[in-house]
């Protein structure tokens, strides 16, 4: 491909973007990033906090702390009058009311009286003004999935902004069942959401129990077991999922039921006075340290700088030792997967593994990594779906948002699965399904059969437009919140690492990318959104293969991606992230990541390693 753009301002964009993701690097050869600060966090952290003291009678030991979180609130309340999840983020009723909530939970109403008036103003114009609308609002948002309704319909209860009869219940005794059979249960919350089910579904039961007798009965003798399966899938550290809103949500809900002296509390009271930050806030969650990881050394692979790690057998010592040994108390999954980030909180899942695997493939130690990949491709083929595609943390629940399959986790699957196809020391276990003995058959067949079903999955899901849309990311200025920029260049990775690029429903896909590029060259969430660095940089990578018809809007891209660079933009991350329910964040090491990844594959493009210097 043939490049308009200056050489020389290509390599240093390059330099530039590759010095930035190597100096971010832990002094051990990971990476650990650096998540954006959330005003939602620091609401329900400082509400949990607040009712513990309350309920303990302790005075003054978490003063500071929640003296500080609301004062951050106050500080970094948007023009509007609410509050978006991140400081980059548009306001929401979600978090505008979990704020509005802390500022009562915390008795500091009176003396942030101007803030909240403009709260009140913004929530009136937009949402309407009796607490009943209010409540209706925010059960409209998310429908029949109860798993961020309840909790900010139960917060805003406590602090006497809701009636008690506008919050749903949640039946908290299907806890009491084996993990097994959640899938056949119509639980009415996304399978991560299991300590607020059982922790906010007690909390409902005590401040408004069921008119039916049998039911309170029925869950009045649940009560404790479910408390027992509570406590067992609490991690180490007391924090659910790394989650700053899970565990305040759980340490509020007890709090606030007598309960504020349960093991269950003291650990998740102690996560949550580690998480603090400096300046008063708190982070979505603790970090995605194997996600960046793994999007970093896969990053150096596509632009053919592996060699510039040092540190590769450290790092291939941490990656090695992120793997699940045993079957996750939290979602019952088996050995053999990553989760993001390599702390207590993390539960393996099917975006995480892929990533790993396909960083295993790179660091290349024959012996080491084999086995760990092994059971890597096992673990995946026993978590893919039967439509096909591959669902976040659990098979076969794919009724509520974010427990359904998705296209971005599916396509990650296929590439590192497709990556090693041959270098496997034995077929993974999962291939019940196959009647073939030698290896030199299964793998080629095993391949061949869970990529037919997943490829299905991806024409059958791509939009008539052509797109994809992706589960775990979003564009806040694109309508309901879409991102197909982002899906539909991940789906188009893995036609591409196929060699299947000119399979049709790749180039519908590479049509509608093209056709979604801005005037000024770069690309946003999808058309007629502002360009970010993000997604023009995922965008332009996979478009470096989509052939001669790409040429110019590659050249355009890159261009925008240059100048956006040589400006500092490397530093200014988007909230494209979408974290648990739905919640936006940005990730400083996104920008960097995907920069490296295209500009590095624009750079072997141009100049392949086997060409006249």
């Amino acid at each position: 491909m043939s490049f308009v753009l200056d050489a020389s301002r290509l390599e240093r964009a390059y330099q530039t973007a590759l010095a930035a993701l190597l100096a971010e690097r832990h002094p051990d050869g990971y990476w650990i990033g650096e998540l954006s600060t959330s005003a939602l966090s620091t609401a329900v952290a400082v509400c949990a906090l607040a009712l513990v003291q309350k309920a303990t009678a302790v005075h003054g030991s978490f003063t500071p702390l929640i003296e500080n979180g609301v004062s951050w609130l106050a500080a970094h309340q948007n023009a509007d009058g609410g509050w978006g999840d991140t400081v980059k983020s548009f306001s929401n009723i979600s978090t505008t009311m979990l704020c509005r909530a802390a500022f009562h939970l915390t008795a500091t109403a009176d003396r942030y009286a101007d803030v909240l008036g403009k709260t009140d103003a913004w929530l009136a114009e937009r949402h309407g003004k009796t607490p009943a609308e209010l409540a209706e609002a925010v059960r409209a948002r998310y429908g029949k999935d109860r798993t961020f309704s309840v909790p900010i319909l139960m917060t805003s209860a406590l602090a006497g902004l809701v009636d008690w009869k506008e919050v749903p219940s949640l039946p908290f005794e299907l806890a009491c069942f084996p993990q097994w059979l959640y899938r056949f249960l119509q639980i009415p919350v996304v399978s991560y959401a299991l300590p607020a089910l059982i922790a906010i579904g007690q909390a409902v039961y005590h401040h408004r129990p069921p008119w039916n007798p049998v039911a309170r009965l029925v869950r009045r003798l649940a009560i404790p077991k479910s408390l027992r399966v509570l406590e067992a899938i609490q991690p180490s550290n007391g924090g659910y999922l790394e989650a700053t809103p899970l565990t305040s949500f759980v340490t509020l809900a007890l709090a606030s039921i007598g309960r504020a002296e349960h093991p269950v509390v003291h650990k998740a009271v102690w996560f949550i006075l580690r998480s603090v930050r400096p300046d008063g806030s708190w982070p979505i969650d603790t970090n995605l340290s194997t996600w960046v990881t793994t999007l970093s050394v896969n990053a150096l692979a596509a632009a053919g700088d592996l060699d510039k790690l040092d540190k590769r057998s450290e790092l291939l010592d941490w990656l090695l030792a992120q793997q699940y040994k045993k079957r996750h108390p939290y979602t019952g999954s088996a050995p053999g997967g990553w989760a993001w980030t390599p702390l207590p909180g993390g539960v393996p899942d099917a975006d995480d593994t892929p990533g790993a695997l396909l960083a295993l493939h790179h660091l290349n130690d024959k012996d080491r990594c084999p086995p760990a990949a092994l059971n890597g491709c096992d673990w995946l083929v026993m978590m893919q779906n039967w439509d096909g595609g591959w669902p976040t943390f659990c098979s076969g629940r794919g009724r509520l948002p974010f427990d359904r399959s998705g296209t971005d986790l599916t396509a990650h699957a296929l590439r590192a699965m497709n990556q090693w196809l041959y270098d496997l020391p034995q077929p993974p276990q999962g291939f019940w399904r196959l009647d073939i003995d030698t290896p030199e058959d299964v793998l080629p067949q095993f391949i061949y059969e869970e990529t037919k079903a997943a490829l299905r999955y991806l024409k059958k899901n791509q939009r008539p437009d052509g797109s994809w849309l992706p589960l775990w990311f979003g564009c806040q200025h694109a309508p309901d919140d879409e991102n197909p920029t982002y899906g539909t260049a991940r789906v188009l990775a893995a036609y591409r690492d196929l060699d299947r690029m000119n399979d049709e429903p790749a180039r519908r896909g590479v049509r509608w990318l093209l056709s979604a590029q801005n005037a000024d060259g770069g690309w946003g969430g999808t058309a007629n959104t502002p360009s970010s660095i993000e997604e023009t940089a995922l965008a332009v990578e996979v478009l470096l293969s989509a052939g001669p018809e790409a040429v110019t809007a590659v050249n355009n891209g890159l261009a925008w991606l240059v100048q956006r660079i040589e400006s500092g933009g490397l530093h200014e991350p988007t909230p494209i992230g979408f974290y648990f329910a739905k919640l936006w964040y940005f990730e400083k090491l996104y920008p960097i990541i995907f920069s490296v990844a295209a500009l590095g594959r624009a750079r072997k493009a141009a100049f392949p390693p086997d060409s006249p210097t």
